[in-house]
């Protein structure tokens, strides 16, 4: 179903991705040491030890500069940055590890970057050894990385594999050379082809593929050739993302400004994608994701039992989310805490026993109940909006829920709310209209990418 030329005008403004509640901008930086000490040993206690934890690990280095990148990242063929760094990630663990009052479980880890094959798989081996001895690992965990194509050599894979992960995600972007060059990212088909078969042949249950739409050059044309090799090569999951154009916060993207597609054509992207990949068997999983229909990804949907945190969706239950390494963040359920960015700085805090973490926020209440509703309207396509949320909001935010149900954006049914198949499409802005922190500070410049 086409979104219309007037929506698309009306709400392609600067909307929140909502990978958490309250967005990182809006945190109350509220947390001291002694805070989040106490507030990750209670939510160890009522989640952690019934649902595992998850580790996302921070891997900041690639070897060159992809200009429509927004990660924290370092530029460097220096490898001899890889020791101190591990040094610094397995000191950050300890303290965590230090905190609990017995062995944690572990329900997964996720490598990301940066390019964590930037690493040697010596390295990693080493990094991933020292961590796992620290855990029990949970028998329903989901172990993955994120893996640069022309990088990720079978070494990485066997060394991976063997310390249990078996799902790895591509980041292809797109196929067009035109398109790889302007965003100076080139990689050839053959080398996506060979590192997804050596992912397979080596056991692993699940590759996905990072596409992006709104990119420098891109046509429908490009995309379709595109899309043609991304049947032949089959991944389980698609991530179809919608470029983020924040040039003020990332100045390299400067570099192809005059080449992006218009509002309208950006659009038209993503539905021809989408279209393509309904064709190919996929089925759309909330917000940007598609997944074949026997991947958990799919059966977690139907079953309502699908999750979003900071590293996308999963099927993991558990409630909390450990970023270690530099920019890294946290979710406890409880609160919130980002790492600090400065990879040299973040080491030398670490190096004085000190906890790196830059800014926090610990949740109230009302941003528990709220949070809930973002992630059952994302992951779901529906909520149920508590009386106590309906009252705190303004009459301007109820009468764009109005507004958006007589576009057919969303159906309202006393407390209930559930999307349209074309509301999904902007499902960042139905979410900002339950977004109170973002009411209150509607008169600050915050940035954000735009919602289409």
């Amino acid at each position: 179903m086409t979104l219309p030329a007037e929506l698309i005008t009306k709400y392609n403004k600067p909307t929140p991705r909502y990978t958490s509640y309250p967005t990182v901008p809006l945190w109350e930086n509220n947390l001291l040491d002694e805070d989040w000490e106490s507030l990750l040993k209670k939510s160890f206690h009522l989640y952690g030890k019934s649902e595992g934890i998850t580790l996302y690990i921070h891997l900041p280095f690639c070897e060159s500069l992809c200009t429509y990148c927004g990660c924290n990242k370092r530029i460097t063929k220096n490898h001899k940055v890889e020791s101190p760094y591990i040094a610094s990630l397995l000191a950050e663990w300890h303290k965590y590890l230090q905190l609990f009052d017995e062995k944690p479980k572990l329900a997964g880890i996720h490598l990301g970057g940066g390019t964590p094959t930037f690493f040697s798989p010596e390295s990693l081996k080493f990094l991933l050894s020292k961590i796992l001895i620290g855990a029990d690992v949970m028998e329903e965990k989901e172990f993955s990385f994120e893996g640069h194509p022309n990088n990720t050599t079978i070494e990485h894979l066997q060394v991976l594999a063997e310390l249990g992960f078996d799902r790895v995600s591509y980041g292809i972007q797109d196929f067009d050379l035109k398109v790889q060059q302007s965003i100076h990212r080139i990689q050839p088909v053959e080398k996506v082809r060979e590192a997804t078969e050596n992912a397979r042949r080596l056991g692993y249950s699940s590759i996905n593929f990072d596409l992006i739409y709104g990119l420098p050059h891109q046509t429908l044309e490009s995309l379709e050739s595109t899309f043609k090799e991304v049947k032949s090569l089959s991944p389980d999951r698609i991530a179809f993302y919608s470029y983020a154009h924040v040039p003020s916060a990332f100045p390299a993207q400067k570099s192809f400004e005059k080449h992006l597609p218009s509002e309208q054509e950006k659009r038209a992207l993503y539905e021809y994608g989408k279209v393509k990949l309904l064709q190919m068997g996929y089925e759309e999983i909330g917000m940007d994701h598609f997944a074949k229909a026997t991947d958990p990804l799919s059966l977690a949907k139907k079953d309502g039992k699908l999750h979003r945190n900071f590293m996308g969706y999963t099927t993991s239950p558990s409630k909390i989310l450990i970023g270690l390494g530099a920019s890294s963040i946290s979710d406890i359920y409880l609160a919130y805490a980002q790492n600090e960015k400065s990879i040299s700085e973040y080491e030398d805090i670490i190096g004085d026993s000190k906890w790196p973490i830059q800014r926090g926020h610990r949740l109230s209440e009302e941003d528990l109940i709220i949070k809930e509703i973002i992630l059952q309207l994302i992951c779901l396509g529906k909520a149920s909006i508590p009386e106590v949320i309906l009252d705190r909001m303004p009459s301007e935010n109820l009468n764009n829920l109005q507004e958006m149900q007589a576009e057919n954006l969303m159906l309202i049914n006393r407390n209930t709310i559930e999307v349209t198949e074309i509301g999904m499409a902007l499902i960042r802005s139905i979410c900002m209209q339950f977004d109170l922190r973002m009411i209150s500070k509607s008169q600050e410049k915050l940035t954000f990418s735009k919602a289409i």
